[in-house]
């Protein structure tokens, strides 16, 4: 059911004898009735996009360009899009990868204000327009800090380099540390204190009480790492929603995860942490590229089992979803270019055509009443540029994170027929 709140914002004058009548502002927050979401009164679906460096842009200070960040929020209203997925800021990466710059988080608890006004600012102007943000407390990936982040302040070193020989195993044995590691974990804990108690510069809102915020989440990403660490793994993500709902009980909670994959290929343990009071829905990702269903020499090739490989996965937490009644989003998805050739101006026909194959399945559901509630594509790097290949500070930011090539997955306000083909659907969608 939709949930209200009133917000005192003045008192009349009035003698003893006269009832004190109050302003009040009603606020509606994102609730989940079984597997619907629900948005004043009536059933929310939507097409998303990811849009991680949100906070940083909208900030005044390194990276910032607030007149580019509003630009970019009109552009996606006019195609549809309602919902983001962002990151609350980077913390301090490794010296040996190339993290997202500048710091949110520059040592433990110690917090740059300039990002977080932009935090505030983001949430204020997506409150204009009508819009709702999804926003990720964590990265399991070493682009933004993350996980090593804590880590080294634990003293495990650096987090290594995935892109060398090696470093992907060496990552992930690195990693596998966060969910067992106590010191780790209470230093994430008093991060999200801190954020999630927060409140707004400009609004003037705890945000807990703000309108914009869909929900919270866990991590970008989650995993155990390991099999071995299964058992610490699903305790973290339950006592971290559990600690994020004892803050903030007007919104919803939700883990970040890629479905299964990211549980160690483990549906049985997918659906318990799932399943949990304090998480309200279910989040997969899809990376056919990235996961092998589709050669990244040749993507266009791959495409037919891109669309059947992601399919079978999406039924299958469909069924999920369904089992433990709450609604499910695909939150992250994306093709290559034509080539697997990263940058602007490069043909998008098979993205166009796995974009297409997910929205229909958002759209299937929405008309038979299904669990996929929405979905975000990933990602939006609008009237950005990149300059280069691989991404230095000053650059543009896009939705290609640092370590990877600059313009891979971003959709760009150039790139006219996926953006036809995403307000096509977003129309469909929410008719």
């Amino acid at each position: 059911m939709a949930t209200t709140i009133l917000l005192a914002c003045g008192a009349g004058a009035g003698n003893k004898s006269q009832a004190k009548e109050s302003e009040k502002e009603e606020v509606s927050f994102v609730t989940t009735d079984g597997t619907k979401f629900i948005k004043d009164g009536k059933p929310y679906h939507y097409i998303g996009t990811n849009l991680w460096y949100a906070s940083v842009l909208a900030s005044t200070g390194e990276g910032g360009n607030r007149e580019r960040f509003c630009k970019e929020l009109d552009n996606l209203k006019a195609i549809g899009v309602n919902n983001l997925r962002i990151l609350s800021g980077p913390d301090a990466g490794s010296d040996l990868a190339n993290p997202a710059k500048p710091y949110l988080q520059t040592a433990p608890g110690v917090l740059n204000d300039t990002i977080l006004q932009g935090l505030d600012f983001v949430l204020a102007e997506l409150e204009k327009r009508d819009m709702t943000a999804v926003i990720y407390l964590n990265n399991a990936w070493d682009w933004s800090g993350g996980m090593g982040f804590y880590l080294k302040e634990c003293g495990y070193g650096d987090s290594p380099n995935t892109l060398e020989d090696g470093g992907y195993d060496r990552y992930v044995e690195y990693c596998a540390n966060f969910a067992r590691e106590p010191k780790a974990l209470e230093m994430y804990y008093n991060y999200v204190r801190l954020i999630v108690s927060r409140k707004n510069s400009i609004t003037g809102r705890l945000y807990k009480d703000e309108p914009a915020i869909m929900a919270w989440q866990l991590c970008n990403e989650p995993r155990a790492f390991s099999k071995e660490n299964k058992e610490a793994f699903e305790k973290w993500n339950i006592e971290a929603a559990a600690l994020i709902k004892s803050i903030d009980s007007n919104h919803l909670v939700s883990t970040g995860s890629e479905g299964y994959i990211g549980c160690e290929v483990d549906p049985e343990l997918c659906e318990r942490i799932h399943a949990d009071k304090n998480i309200d829905y279910l989040t997969i990702h899809i990376w056919p590229v990235n996961w092998g269903w589709a050669p990244r020499s040749n993507p266009d090739s791959g495409i037919e089992n891109a669309c059947k490989r992601s399919g079978e996965y999406i039924d299958e937490h469909i069924a999920m979803a369904g089992k433990i009644n709450k609604p499910l989003v695909i939150e992250e998805f994306g093709y290559s270019r034509q080539g697997n050739v990263s940058g602007t101006g490069i043909p998008t026909d098979s993205r166009d055509i796995f974009y297409a194959f997910i929205f229909e399945q958002v759209k299937k559901s929405v008309e038979t009443g299904g669990p996929i509630a929405g979905c975000n594509f990933w990602g939006w790097g609008g009237s950005g540029r990149p300059r280069d290949l691989v991404w230095q500070a000053g650059d543009d930011y896009l939705c290609d994170p640092p370590h990877e090539p600059q313009g891979w997955y971003s959709v760009f306000d150039n790139d006219t027929t996926t953006i036809e083909t995403i307000k096509k659907y977003s129309k469909e969608i929410n008719k």
